[in-house]
């Protein structure tokens, strides 16, 4: 309580705490997601862009499911955000790189990524909020083989393109 006072005042009252709402037991989350059928993910396609943020959760996979609580290798921890959650979904043409294949690459530090804080901004339109999640460690993003992201700053490309199917 000390904690969550001192943060608020010092903010002004505007101070994020993050709140788990599912599976709030990171120990059991990790028993579950040892299973090889398992792909941990959370993502609702933007429903709730104003209510939650799970922006973060690939950055999270990556800070403390394979760097501190260490049950990935940082190999296994990427193929089960990329290439097996693709084959599930059926596009086949995503998640390795490998010739021919459509990739997004992130190039980054594992010892050094990690979340920031979510921040509430109100850039949709008729200025409707929603929250974004910057991160730290990752260096260059491509997409579509243009580069987008620069040591966390956008670049002004917009390579990427709707996917409306699979297939």
């Amino acid at each position: 309580m000390e904690t969550f006072l001192r943060l608020s005042d010092e903010t002004d009252g505007r101070a994020l705490f993050n709140l788990r709402m599912f599976n709030q037991s990171l120990k059991e989350l990790g028993d579950l997601f040892k299973s090889q059928h398992i792909f941990p993910s959370l993502g609702d396609a933007g429903a709730h862009v104003s209510q939650i943020m799970d922006a973060g959760w690939s950055t999270f996979i990556l800070s403390y499911w394979i760097r501190e609580a260490g049950i990935y290798s940082l190999g296994e921890g990427i193929r089960r955000m990329t290439s097996g959650p693709a084959r599930v979904l059926g596009l086949n043409d995503r998640g390795a790189l490998k010739p021919g294949l459509r990739a997004d690459v992130n190039v980054f530090d594992p010892d050094k990524v990690a979340e920031r804080q979510p921040v509430l901004v109100h850039d949709f339109p008729g200025g409707a909020p929603r929250y974004i999640q910057k991160s730290l460690g990752y260096k260059t993003t491509l997409v579509n083989g243009e580069v987008t992201l620069v040591d966390g700053e956008h670049t002004g490309a917009r390579a990427g393109r709707v996917l409306r199917h699979a297939g």
